[in-house]
């Protein structure tokens, strides 16, 4: 279990600090209808997440073959992931050096608008992101290294989603019981994931993947 969660943490680390459900959450906590948006939203993000590595780690343990075939097949997806992340980072970092910093992500800045039940939709909309989906595919895989007991699983997916969800679910509690002291810090955070968050996508990335390689390679 302390190898597996050793191998969840920074996977789910990388997911809390997406650049794109953070802009978004802020979006919407600096609109005026954060109060029918905010709550569905983080809702559809939650249970997304949830259930994506849910998907992702059932996929992974029904994988066929005999126990070392099964392992020998994890090991070999856990360098493709980590290879994939390593790629993701260094041309998220390519198109950071080559593009703007200051310039908000438009696309988003009207999420504050909508309605319930699109937010909702878009929060879970947003794990089928490329990133989102190889986040939970390398969370999965690690998962199925964990014995194969409903109440441990159950537990490591309670975990990534708790850690992977938190920059989205914490400001947004916090919004809602201190509205007036959050929200010259929401404008302060939009401000700086605007100017970074590009870069912190791409390094937090790339460490991500150098520790799924890790694993994969060591076996």
């Amino acid at each position: 279990m302390g190898e597996v969660l050793a191998q969840l943490i920074p996977v789910a680390l990388a997911a809390a600090l997406s650049t794109v459900p953070i802009m978004a959450t802020l979006f919407i906590l600096l609109s005026e209808r954060r109060k029918v948006t905010a709550l569905p939203f983080v809702s559809g993000w939650v249970i997304g997440t949830a259930a994506g590595l849910t998907i992702a780690t059932t996929a992974a343990q029904s994988l066929p073959g005999r126990p070392r075939q099964f392992s020998s097949l994890i090991d070999n997806l856990e360098i493709v992931v980590g290879g994939a992340f390593v790629l993701f980072g260094v041309i998220t970092l390519f198109r950071h050096s080559r593009g703007s910093t200051s310039k908000r992500p438009s696309r988003l800045e009207g999420i504050g608008s909508l309605g319930p039940l699109p937010a909702f939709g878009i929060g879970l909309a947003l794990n089928l992101r490329p990133k989102a989906l190889l986040l939970v595919a390398a969370a999965g895989l690690a998962i199925s290294g964990a014995p194969p007991f409903v109440d441990d699983t159950l537990f490591l997916i309670a975990v990534y989603t708790a850690i992977a969800t938190s920059t989205v679910v914490a400001p947004t509690l916090a919004t809602v019981f201190f509205p007036d002291r959050m929200e010259p810090r929401l404008v302060a955070a939009r401000d700086w994931f605007t100017a970074h968050g590009t870069a912190v996508t791409g390094v937090v990335m790339i460490l991500v993947g150098v520790v799924v390689l890790a694993a994969g390679i060591s076996g």
